[in-house]
C-alpha cells in the first residue's frame, strides 16, 4: 500500500498500522520538468520524517497547514511558507545556501585548537597546505592538549582517507566518517602552485608559505571566494594588507556577544498585574505562593528564571518560574534571606540577586549553579555560607571541595612545596579571607568556641587541584569551583561530568578578569556553561550586579 498524498486540509496523526506502509518508489517521488523558469509544484511533505520525531520509536507526522507552493525571490533561491509543527517538536535544520561554496584555506592554529573544525564548515570545501601538515607533525609529540589535537586531526585525516572509494586528486568527502552535517570535501596541495608574495615577507617562514597558497588558490579559483581561517591575529592582519579574504575560527564561540549572556532574572513589565488581573491563578502552599499566568510574557520565560516587579505604590514580588507548560508559566514566590531570621550562618543578603542567588544555593533540588559577577558582589562568601550550613547544619552533603583554576595574574614565582592541599593554598587566600569573616559571625561562644568551630569547619572543607580530576566521582558533596571564567570548555566539561547522586556544583567567575591566554568572554568554558544549562530544571543562573565589598571597591570595578 503506497503512501497517502500531501494533506490539503489539517493533517492528522496518522494510525500505527500506516508505519508498517512500504515506501514510495523512487522512480515515481521525482519528475523532471523542461521549463525551468516555472514555478514548480511543492515538493510531497514525507509524513514520515525521522529528524522530527521528539522521542519513542516511532517518527511524528506534521500537524499543520500544507505548505503552500514556493515563492521565486531570485536567481536560483526560493522562499517557503512556515510549517507549523507540533507543540514540543523541534524545527527542522535550515536549508543549505544555494550559492557557491567557499574554499577555506585553515590554518594550523585551527586543526589544534579544535580538532573536529574539519566538520564545522558546513556545505563548503577545505584546503590545507602541505606546510600545515608538516606543522601537525612537529606538534604531535607530548602530554598537553595541543599534542592530543595534533594527534586526533591526524587520525581524522587518515579515516578520510582511508574511506571506501577515497581520492585524494578530487578530494575526499568529509561525510564519509558518518559527519553527515559536513556536505563539503577537503583537498589537500597535491602540487606546487605558483605564488609572489612581496619581497618583505620571508619566503621560508610558515605564515608566508601559507599565505603564499591562499593567493595561487585565490587566482587558480576565481570567482569563487577563498577564504583563509586563523587563530593567529597577526596572521590575519597580513593576509588582509595582502588583500586576501580572511576570517577567525568562530565555532568555539558559545555567544558573538557577552552581552547576549544569560543574565538569570528579569524584571516584569509595568503593566503586568493589569493584563493578568482576570487570568492569573494563585494558590499557597507552605510559606510559599504560586502564581499560574499567561500571556505574551510567557515565551521570553526559562525554567529557574527570576522575575521580580518593583513599581511604587504596589508590593514588591521576587519569584521564580518553576513550571512552563504550554502558553502558562507558573511563578514560585521567594524566601527572603535578606531578613536575619533567615540568616545562613550568620549571614543575610544585601540586594536582591544576591537573594536570587541563595534561594538556588540552598534549593535541594537545584544541583548546578552559576554564579557570575564583578569583585565584590559577594559569590565566594554566599557559596561558603550556603556549603557550610548544609554540610554542618542540614547535613544534606558530607564535605565541601574547593578548587579553581591555576592561572597567575603576573609571573610566575616558581614551584610550590609541599603536598597536594599545601601547594593551593597560596590559590587560596578568597577561602581563608571568607572562612575568617563567617569565623567572626559566632559571637555567642567564646573564644575556644570559636576556636573549636573554626577547627571543624577546616575538617570538612577540601581543597583540591583541578590537576587531578580526571577519572573521579563525588558522591554527596558540594563542589565550588572558583575563578571559572580561566576554565576552556573541555575543562568545565570535565568538572561537572565528575558529580556523581547528592553532588551540587557551584562555579564562580568574572568573566571581565580573564586570565587564560587565547580566552576569550565568548569561548570561556563559564559563559559556555551558562548557555547550555538555561532552562534545566536542576539549573541555575543569576548575575549578581552590585557590589558590596567596599565603597574603594565599588568604584574601582566602575572606572578602572
Amino acid at each position: 500500500m503506497p503512501l497517502p498524498p500531501a494533506p490539503t486540509k489539517r493533517a492528522a496523526l496518522l494510525s500505527p498500522d500506516a508505519l508498517d506502509a512500504p515506501a514510495r518508489s523512487p522512480a515515481k517521488a521525482t519528475r523532471k520538468t523542461k521549463n525551468t523558469e516555472s514555478v514548480q509544484s511543492p515538493p510531497v511533505l514525507d509524513l514520515f520524517d525521522s529528524r522530527l520525531a521528539s522521542g519513542g520509536d516511532h517518527p511524528v507526522a506534521f500537524k499543520g497547514k500544507e505548505p503552500s507552493s514556493p515563492t521565486k525571490t531570485g536567481e536560483g533561491s526560493y522562499k517557503k511558507e512556515s510549517i507549523s509543527l507540533p507543540q514540543g517538536v523541534a524545527k527542522p535544520k535550515k536549508a543549505k545556501r544555494t550559492g557557491p561554496a567557499k574554499l577555506f584555506v585553515l590554518d594550523t592554529n585551527v586543526l589544534m585548537h579544535d580538532p573536529m573544525c574539519l566538520f564545522r564548515f558546513e556545505e563548503h570545501d577545505i584546503f590545507l597546505p602541505m606546510i600545515v601538515l608538516e606543522e601537525l607533525d612537529g606538534h604531535k609529540k607530548g602530554m598537553t592538549e595541543v599534542a592530543r589535537n595534533a594527534r586526533q586531526t591526524s587520525r581524522t585525516l587518515d579515516a578520510l582517507a582511508g574511506a571506501q572509494g577515497a581520492d585524494i586528486d578530487k578530494g575526499l568527502k568529509l561525510d564519509t566518517t558518518g559527519h553527515t552535517e559536513a556536505g563539503g570535501c577537503v583537498f589537500f596541495q597535491t602540487k606546487p602552485l605558483d605564488y609572489t608574495l612581496p619581497v618583505s615577507l620571508p619566503q621560508g617562514k610558515a605564515d608566508n608559505q601559507i599565505l603564499g597558497v591562499v593567493e595561487a588558490l585565490r587566482k587558480e579559483y576565481a570567482p569563487r571566494e577563498v577564504v583563509l581561517v586563523s587563530k593567529d591575529i597577526n596572521m590575519r592582519v597580513k593576509a588582509r594588507a595582502l588583500g586576501l579574504v580572511t576570517d577567525d575560527y568562530q565555532n568555539d564561540k558559545a555567544l558573538e556577544d557577552s552581552d547576549l549572556l544569560y543574565s538569570g532574572a528579569l524584571a516584569l513589565p509595568a503593566d503586568f498585574w493589569t493584563r493578568q488581573s482576570k487570568t492569573v491563578e494563585s494558590w499557597q502552599q507552605g510559606s510559599h505562593t504560586f502564581y499560574r499566568i499567561t500571556g505574551p510574557i510567557v515565551p521570553s520565560l526559562l525554567i529557574n528564571l527570576f522575575v521580580f516587579f518593583e513599581a511604587p505604590g504596589e508590593p514588591p514580588l521576587y519569584a521564580r518560574v518553576t513550571e512552563i507548560r504550554d502558553k502558562t508559566a507558573v511563578l514560585k514566590t521567594l524566601k527572603d534571606y535578606s531578613h536575619l531570621k533567615n540568616a545562613v550562618w550568620g549571614v543575610t543578603m544585601r540586594n536582591r540577586e544576591q537573594n536570587f542567588a541563595m534561594n538556588l544555593l540552598m534549593d535541594p533540588d537545584v544541583d548546578f549553579v552559576t554564579l557570575a559577577g564583578t569583585a565584590g558582589t559577594g559569590k565566594t562568601l554566599m557559596a561558603l555560607a550556603s556549603g557550610l550550613t548544609q554540610v554542618l547544619d542540614d547535613r544534606r552533603y558530607t564535605e565541601i571541595i574547593m578548587t579553581r583554576a591555576t592561572v597567575s595574574v603576573g609571573e610566575d614565582i616558581g614551584f610550590l612545596p609541599g603536598t597536594e592541599e599545601e601547594k593551593m593554598g597560596p590559590w587560596m587566600g578568597a577561602l581563608d579571607d571568607n572562612l575568617e569573616v563567617l569565623g567572626k559571625t559566632d559571637t555567642g561562644s567564646g573564644e575556644w568556641g570559636r576556636a573549636a568551630t573554626n577547627e571543624l569547619i577546616r575538617s570538612r572543607i577540601k581543597v583540591k587541584s583541578m590537576n587531578f580530576m580526571r577519572g573521579r566521582t563525588f558522591l554527596n558533596k558540594y563542589v565550588i569551583i572558583d575563578e571559572a571564567q580561566n576554565l576552556t570548555p573541555k575543562q568545565m566539561k570535565t568538572l561537572i561530568t565528575r558529580a556523581g547522586p547528592g553532588t551540587k556544583i557551584i562555579c564562580m567567575g568574572n568573566l571581565a578578569q580573564i586570565d587564560t591566554p587565547y580566552l576569550t568572554e565568548g569561548s570561556s568554558g563559564m559563559t559556555f556553561a551558562v548557555d547550555r544549562f538555561k532552562g534545566w530544571p536542576h539549573g541555575g543562573h543569576i548575575t549578581l550586579a552590585r557590589g558590596e565589598r567596599s565603597r574603594l571597591a565599588d568604584f574601582a570595578s566602575e572606572v578602572l
